[in-house]
């Protein structure tokens, strides 16, 4: 655990480490955060059940956290920000463990200012941000929970504009659509056509189908008949005396 007076000073190193672009005379803070990283990844790497993983992740991210709100705080107030393995990490271990509201800031801010993923990942970071959200997005409806729409449609904004295979764009419009499915069926049958149209075999053609005979029932359905009120009874006591 991370005692108060830790997190203050890790918070406050990491906004001096960013602060002075983390030049190897100022870097240690980042060094020994980069140690304890490679500390836990050993750690992980002995574990083999994923959804152990995810716990044990779980478990380590606070430890994380005064690191990544004094990076993004020093970011916000210089406007600029600087290559970091150790936050990277965060922004993956946090999409891992479905945390998408503590992902966000750090993938706004690490496409914002072109950070790249440790090489472990092989992947661009918007096509990691977009396919592991939209992964979790649709494991999660498997199994039966509901889907976090509101941060998959601020990932699909975040990520619109950058470079990605069409099939992981696809897969993240197959997400939104099951996720508005219920409260916007209109705009989930978009994002669905949307996906089929990345990416053939995105699997969506069905749920397309199904989306378009309920929106087709709905606007043939006659209109709701208004029930006429019925006169109150003080009125009519009043017209018959």
């Amino acid at each position: 655990m991370v005692s108060p007076a830790q997190r203050h000073f890790m918070r406050a190193c990491a906004a001096k480490a960013t602060a002075l672009d983390a030049t190897p005379a100022h870097a240690t803070q980042y060094e020994l955060m980069l140690a304890k990283l490679a500390e836990d990844k050993r750690r992980l790497k002995q574990v083999q059940s994923i959804e152990r993983k995810a716990d044990v992740k779980r478990e380590l991210l606070p430890e994380y956290a005064p690191w990544v709100d004094g990076v993004l705080q020093a970011a916000g107030e210089r406007a600029a920000g600087t290559q970091d393995d150790v936050l990277m990490t965060v922004l993956v271990w946090r999409i891992d463990v479905g945390d998408f509201a503590g992902a966000l800031p750090i993938a706004a801010h690490a496409l914002a200012y072109g950070l790249v993923l440790p090489d472990q990942y092989k992947r661009g970071t918007a096509c990691l941000i977009a396919e592991e959200c939209a992964d979790m997005a649709l494991k999660a409806r498997t199994a039966g929970a509901p889907l976090d729409t509101g941060s998959l449609l601020a990932v699909e904004q975040l990520t619109r504009a950058h470079d990605m295979p069409d099939e992981v764009r696809a897969k993240l419009h197959k997400a939104i659509g099951y996720g508005l499915a219920e409260t916007d069926p209109a705009q989930a049958l978009s994002n669905l056509r949307r996906a089929l149209e990345l990416h053939k075999d995105v699997g969506v053609k069905k749920d397309i189908e199904k989306l378009e005979r309920e929106l087709k029932n709905a606007a043939e359905a006659p209109p709701a008949r208004r029930t006429p009120r019925e006169p109150r009874a003080g009125r009519q006591g009043a017209e018959a005396s």
